[in-house]
């Protein structure tokens, strides 16, 4: 089994059920089991145009699945909520990305782990600090340190969202 760390992100057609459905669709993944997740944050748009404010979150999943399949299950739990690709950084309905997956580094066409972007991130580092505060990227880099460098631009904790841990690290 592979501990992996999964962002979640919408800001279409009601953010925060999208994000709620697809925190219990992750749970329902073949060969996967969800241990945890954070709780939710609002977030600005990053990208083109003027966007809806996102709603974010991440999930820590242990899996038998191999990177590349478990990024394809993911991808399926897009389409289900009519995720589209029409644009880069665009609005969209439902947005899964792996952010980390053990302690591996991939490069691949379709998967870079750690994401590309982490480091640039706040509303994916402060959940990913929320559930696993002590954790390390494979570089040595600490989400803490990382994350103490990384400007909030207006990221704020909703209110009535928790974290659901079953211990994670």
């Amino acid at each position: 089994m592979t501990l992996s760390y999964v962002a979640l992100g919408s800001n279409l057609d009601n953010p925060r059920r999208r994000v709620a459905a697809a925190l219990e669709e992750l749970a329902q993944l073949p060969g996967t089991r969800c241990l945890a997740n954070s709780a939710c944050y609002r977030s600005k748009a990053v990208g083109p145009g003027n966007q809806p404010d996102y709603i974010n979150a991440v999930a820590a999943l242990e899996t038998n699945r191999p990177a590349l399949q478990l990024l394809r299950l993911l991808q399926g739990i897009e389409d289900r909520h009519g995720r589209q690709h029409r644009q880069r950084w665009g609005a969209r309905t439902l947005d899964l990305d792996i952010l980390l997956y053990g302690n591996e580094v991939i490069d691949h066409p379709d998967l870079q782990v750690p994401h590309p972007r982490i480091r640039q991130r706040a509303f994916v580092l402060q959940p990913l600090f929320e559930l696993a505060p002590g954790l390390s990227l494979p570089c040595g880099a600490t989400v803490a340190a990382l994350l103490a460098r990384c400007p909030r631009r207006g990221l704020r904790k909703l209110a009535g969202t928790n974290s659901s841990m079953a211990g994670v690290q």
